[in-house]
Formats: structure tokens, sequence, C-alpha cells
């Protein structure tokens, strides 16, 4: 895949941020990719759900399935705009998403390179292929905005 189709696919990522964004949450968008179709859509909200799983990774996961019928995605491409912690890694591995594409790095809990890279561990029975700082820019100054604000 073409550079451009990652920016271009990341922007609707960073439209589900902006989502989380509107309700006070950590603003993380993800959308799932097959067939150049958006099948998936998510973004955090685990204070208003009273869930701490409900990261963007998660819900766009639960969607996608729901859309398809299946846990399984097989051939689809995960857009994140944050580099995915160890809960969410785990549930791309079990929904066997072929890539994943993740806009800032999280140097404090990201596992596909910066805190740790859980890629590289053998114990898993698959492993996408991982492009990291697709959009970085404007990945890290929305959560960089949200979090200044919170301080002030």
């Amino acid at each position: 895949m073409k550079e451009d189709d990652y920016n271009f696919w990341m922007e609707y990522a960073l439209e589900e941020a902006k989502k989380s964004l509107a309700k006070n949450e950590v603003p993380v968008g993800a959308v799932i990719i097959l067939n150049k179709e958006i099948i998936g859509r998510g973004h955090n909200q685990p204070i208003n759900r009273q869930d701490p799983s409900s990261h963007a990774e998660i819900e766009a996961i639960r969607n996608a399935s729901q859309n398809l019928g299946n846990y399984r995605l097989t051939g689809s491409t995960l857009y994140v705009t944050l580099e995915p912690c160890a809960m969410c890694y785990g549930a791309i591995i079990h929904a066997r998403i072929s890539r994943l594409v993740f806009g800032a790095y999280d140097l404090k809990t990201g596992v596909c390179g910066s805190s740790i890279k859980l890629y590289e561990q053998e114990c898993f029975n698959h492993s996408p292929g991982i492009t990291g700082g697709v959009l970085e820019e404007s990945c890290s100054l929305l959560l960089k905005d949200f979090f200044k604000e919170r301080r002030n």
C-alpha cells in the first residue's frame, strides 16, 4: 500500500478520535478497512461506558465483527491514531487483523516498539504487519492539546 493510502484512511481514524474528544475522553480513534471499505469504527469511551476495555481498537473490532458476522477479521487493516496497548494488541491478534497502522507513538504504554515490542514475542500464533508514525504530527497534536487543556 502507498503512503497516501495510509494517510487517507488515517484521516477517518482522526474523525473517530474527535468523537472521543467531544465526550471528554482521551481522543483516540480507529477504523478497520477490508477491500477498500470501512467495516468497523471505534473511539475511546471507557469513562462514558464505565468499561476499561472500551478503547478505540476494541470498539472498532467489535463493530467490524458484528458487521461481518465473524470474529475473525482476516485480510483487514486497522488504523488507529495511537500506538496500541497490550490489551488492544492482544485483541488485534485474536481477530487475525492482517495489518496495523498507527499514528502517534505511545512511549508509556505502546507495545509496538515504544515501551516494548510485543510483536517480537514467539508465543503468539498470529502477527500483523505494523506501520507506525502515519500522520504522526496530527495524531500527536490532538492528544497533546487534550492533555494540555486538562492540566489547565
